[in-house]
């Protein structure tokens, strides 16, 4: 069962953008595609939907060849793609019937959404029964469409690319909350996104592309458990300047708030704590961790680009 891609080769001409690209979904849930701009994941993104052929490698469903047409997908894309001068209504009509659903269940499901998302004063007509039109809302409203139409099917395959891109604070923990719902409803989810905070909270495994390579992959806490609490967040009343000068850490960041050290070897971190300690230093915050996603992100993507 899931989603299995196995070298994924796609060319522009003398252009390789996706550089046998594989990966698995085996059980529902969220996985993450990340890079930079041009890193190639939305490329394969499109190559998962069909949109668009590529030279070599297979992608599989169930273990069959995927077929867009014969799978129910949810697809929210990075670039928006409402059409303007049509109205709300009657595009989720459109999208619920691409999808093979009948009237009334679609109907049944922009009711819910509608409310669930908080547009029903957009999707439905006002007093003088008018539509509005894609055209007519805020940048926000038009995602909350876009995403009504991605789950308008109850899909058992949804991606999303950059789902949370230009929402504010509400709108993206009202994303977030429908994100979860469906987790919890078992659902195979591939999630792109440059927000790596928002990639922490949701996903379990990664790809890390560059360059059409993937230069990082596997289960997220394993990823994080291998660097070791390499990170130190220390925060002193006394001035430590001269103690923090007898190390020498692999780098250290001064602000306001304390210090971010990177730590060589973790045994650093003891022999710190050492000599604060011997100095009477006045402690307020010794805190070890795992690297995050952007410092790890940072690592490979500058790793790779060296080479």
């Amino acid at each position: 069962m899931g989603l299995k891609i196995n070298n994924i080769v796609k060319k522009y001409g003398d252009k390789t953008v996706v550089n046998g690209i594989s990966f698995a979904i085996d059980n529902p849930g969220v996985y993450a595609l990340l890079g930079t701009n041009g890193a190639g994941k939305t490329t394969t993104i499109r190559i998962i939907l069909g949109m668009i052929d590529y030279e070599s490698g297979s992608v599989k469903w169930n273990d069959k060849d995927i077929n867009a047409s014969d799978i129910n997908i949810g697809y929210l894309a990075e670039e928006r793609g409402l059409y303007p001068k049509y109205s709300l209504m009657d595009q989720l009509m459109y999208f619920g019937r691409l999808r093979g659903m009948n009237t009334s269940d679609i109907k049944k499901a922009i009711k819910y959404w509608s409310e669930r998302l908080e547009v029903e004063k957009y999707v439905y007509p006002d007093k003088k029964k008018k539509y509005m039109k894609a055209d007519q809302l805020s940048k926000g409203n038009q995602q909350k469409i876009q995403l009504m139409a991605a789950l308008i099917s109850n899909p058992e395959l949804i991606i999303l690319d950059e789902p949370l891109s230009g929402l504010d604070p509400v709108n993206a923990e009202l994303f977030k909350s429908i994100i979860h719902e469906e987790i919890n409803k078992e659902k195979y989810i591939i999630m792109s996104s440059h927000q790596m905070s928002t990639i922490e909270e949701f996903c379990s495994d990664i790809t890390i592309m560059n360059k059409g390579n993937a230069v990082l992959q596997g289960n997220l806490n394993e990823i994080k458990k291998s660097y070791g609490r390499i990170n130190l967040e220390l925060k002193c009343d006394n001035d430590i300047k001269d103690i923090i000068s007898r190390f020498e850490f692999a780098n250290t960041e001064y602000t306001p708030d304390g210090y971010s050290i990177r730590l060589r070897e973790e045994e650093q971190a003891m022999s710190l704590l050492k000599e604060l300690m011997n100095n009477n230093i006045d402690i307020v915050n010794f805190q070890r961790r795992e690297p995050s996603l952007h410092e790890i992100f940072i690592e490979k993507v500058g790793e790779s680009n060296e080479k």
